[in-house]
């Protein structure tokens, strides 16, 4: 998004960057844990990597911090479990979503029953600057398809619904609204 078309033009390779998947993402986490001298199982690997929201260096950050959870409690490996537990306590969920993440999600969900919201009202709501919301938090959203952007504005899918855990309201139909206006069912 920020990088210009015509600085993209002068590489003549036109190509697009894609997230890394968790295989990918498995193999960053277990060199990072041999740079960092900490021993990983391969479900420990996975579990971080699955959490990484397909971006190497946020997987290289969470196993740092799943390191500092696992000194802690003085453990001499990481496995699923301890990675979970970790990541659990920092707040990540099972997509790799963050506080900031639900709030968005929530924001949307509750506070205007799904969308459609403009980016404005929700910088305002989050009180959060526009760029961050368009640059940091949606473009993983819209990836993982837990928010949608119309013309209208942001909506919730059925997945970004279920995964706030909010039961979406009922559509609007032309029949429905036909009832509204005294028409016949």
């Amino acid at each position: 998004g920020l990088i210009t078309k015509p600085l993209r033009d002068r590489f003549g390779i036109p190509t697009r960057l894609e997230f890394y998947s968790v295989e990918e993402l498995t193999e960053v986490v277990r060199r990072g844990a041999r740079l960092l001298e900490l021993t990983i199982t391969e479900d420990g690997a996975r579990e971080i990597a699955a959490r990484s929201r397909g971006t190497p260096r946020v997987a290289g950050r969470l196993l740092r911090r799943v390191r500092d959870f696992a000194l802690v409690a003085e453990r001499d490996s990481v496995d699923a479990v301890a990675a979970d537990a970790a990541l659990t306590r920092l707040q990540v969920d099972n997509l790799g979503l963050d506080i900031m993440d639900r709030r968005y999600l929530a924001c949307i969900g509750d506070t205007y029953s799904g969308g459609p919201v403009g980016v404005e009202t929700l910088a305002a709501a989050l009180s959060e600057p526009r760029d961050a919301i368009e640059d940091i938090i949606e473009p993983y959203l819209m990836q993982t398809g837990l928010v949608q952007r119309t013309p209208r504005g942001r909506i919730l899918s059925a997945a970004g619904w279920k995964h706030i855990g909010l039961i979406p309201p009922p559509t609007a139909d032309a029949a429905g609204q036909m009832d509204m206006l005294g028409g016949k069912e």
